[in-house]
C-alpha cells in the first residue's frame, strides 16, 4: 500500500508531489488566484505544443550528456528541501509596510504561477509521451516544478493567502508554441531563472540585515534546479543544428530581447521589494544580464550587446511607455493608451535592432553552475 506524501518536498514524482497534503490544503484566496490568472505581456502563461514533434526526438548525438544530466536529476540532491525547517524565521506579515507587503505578494503569486506553469507542461509531455528518454526527464522537470510552487504556496499561506493550483490548471487560458518556440522560451526562461535567484542569494549572503523573509535562504538549492532544466533544454535544441542555426537566429534574437526587456519593466514594477532587498533594479538587471549571456553561449550562436549605448535607453523608455499604458488602462484613455503601446512598440524595436555579439558554439554544451 502507497502512504501518502505528506509535503512535496519529499515526494518522488510530480505526481506524488501534487498529492501531497501542502498541494491539496488550499487556502480560498480569491485575489490571488485572480492576479494568477491574469494574461498580459507580463505575466506567467501556461504553454502548450506539439506533444508528438517533441515525442519524436532523437537525443543519440547528445548521448553522453544526456546520460550524464539524467542521472544527476534522478540522483535528487534537493529531495526533502523545499520546505521549512528550524531555520525558518516567523514573519510579521501584518507588520509589513503595505506596498512592500503588495510586491512581495505579486513576486511570490508570479513565481508559483511560472514554477506551476513548467509543472503542467512537462507533466503534459511526460504524460502523452512514448520515448523513454524524454518521458524521463520531462517527469524529473514536472517533480521539481511542483515542489518549488508547493513551496511558495506555503510561503503565502502565513500570510493567509495562496493560488488555487488545480483552478489554474483548469481555467487559465493555454498559449500554443511550437516545439522550437518552447525550447527557446524555456531555456531561456530557466537559465534567466537561475541567474536572477543566484544573484540575489549572493547579495543577500553579504547583506543578511536585508533578507526580510526566510524564503531566500533556499534561493541557492532552486536555482540549481533551474540550471539543470535549462541544460536538458540546452541538449534538445543541440540535438537539430537548424534550431540554432540560419533564420531560427533572429527567432533566438526575438526571445532573448523579450525575456531581458519583460524582466526589466516587471522588476521595474516593485520598486518597495527591490529596495528592501538593498537591490538597484538597474545594477540587479545588468547582473542578471551578464550572468545569463555568458550561460547560452554554451548553445546559442548569439549574445545581446547589453553595453550597447542603445540598450539602457531602450528599457528605460520601455519601462516608461509600460508605466503610462497602465495608467491609461485604468483612467480609460484610448488616446494615451495607443500613445503608450506605439512607444512601446518603438522601444522594443530599437532594442530589437541592436547587432548582436557572435561568437563561436562549443562542441559540447555541458555547464555546471559557479556563480
Amino acid at each position: 500500500m502507497n502512504v501518502p506524501i505528506k509535503h512535496s518536498a519529499d515526494a518522488s514524482t510530480v505526481e506524488e508531489a501534487l498529492a501531497a497534503d501542502n498541494h491539496q490544503g488550499i487556502v480560498d484566496s480569491e485575489a490571488a488566484t485572480a492576479l494568477a490568472m491574469q494574461n498580459t505581456l507580463l505575466t506567467p502563461r501556461f504553454y502548450t505544443t506539439d506533444f508528438d514533434e517533441m515525442d519524436a526526438i532523437d537525443v543519440s548525438s547528445v548521448r553522453e550528456d544526456w546520460d550524464l544530466l539524467i542521472a544527476q536529476m534522478k540522483a535528487d540532491p534537493n529531495k526533502g528541501h523545499f520546505k521549512k525547517n528550524e531555520t525558518w524565521e516567523k514573519v510579521d506579515w501584518d507588520g509589513m509596510e503595505p506596498k512592500l507587503r503588495a510586491e512581495f505578494i505579486d513576486f511570490l503569486v508570479s513565481s508559483c504561477t511560472a514554477e506551476f506553469s513548467g509543472c503542467v507542461l512537462y507533466k503534459e509531455m511526460k504524460r502523452r509521451g512514448n520515448n523513454e528518454d524524454i518521458v524521463t526527464l520531462f517527469q524529473l522537470m514536472a517533480r521539481d516544478e511542483a515542489r518549488h510552487a508547493g513551496f511558495i504556496n506555503d510561503a503565502l499561506r502565513e500570510a493567509g493567502i495562496a493560488v488555487n493550483l488545480g483552478f489554474l490548471t483548469q481555467k487559465k487560458k493555454y498559449t500554443y508554441f511550437r516545439p522550437k518556440f518552447i525550447y527557446y522560451a524555456t531555456y531561456l526562461s530557466e537559465k534567466i531563472g537561475y541567474a536572477r535567484y543566484i544573484t540575489i542569494f549572493r547579495h543577500l549572503e553579504a547583506h543578511p540585515e536585508h533578507r526580510f523573509h526566510p524564503i531566500f535562504k533556499w534561493f541557492r538549492e532552486w536555482c540549481n534546479d533551474e540550471f539543470s532544466h535549462g541544460e536538458a533544454f540546452a541538449l534538445l535544441m543541440k540535438t537539430d543544428p537548424k534550431l540554432t542555426s540560419g533564420m531560427n537566429v533572429l527567432w533566438i534574437k526575438f526571445f532573448l530581447t523579450a525575456v531581458y526587456s519583460t524582466m526589466y519593466v516587471r522588476d521595474h514594477q516593485r520598486p518597495a521589494f527591490h529596495a528592501a532587498l538593498g537591490v538597484d533594479p538597474d545594477w540587479y538587471a545588468h547582473e542578471v544580464f551578464t550572468k545569463t549571456s555568458e550561460i547560452t553561449k554554451q548553445v546559442f550562436p548569439i549574445t545581446l550587446d547589453i553595453d550597447h549605448p542603445r540598450w539602457q535607453r531602450g528599457l528605460v523608455a520601455l519601462q516608461r511607455a509600460n508605466a503610462d499604458l497602465a495608467d491609461a488602462k485604468k483612467t480609460g484613455n484610448i488616446v494615451k493608451r495607443l500613445g503608450a503601446m506605439a512607444r512601446a512598440g518603438a522601444a522594443f524595436v530599437s532594442l530589437y535592432t541592436i547587432p548582436t555579439v557572435k561568437h563561436q558554439v562549443p562542441a559540447s554544451t555541458r555547464l555546471e553552475p559557479v556563480y
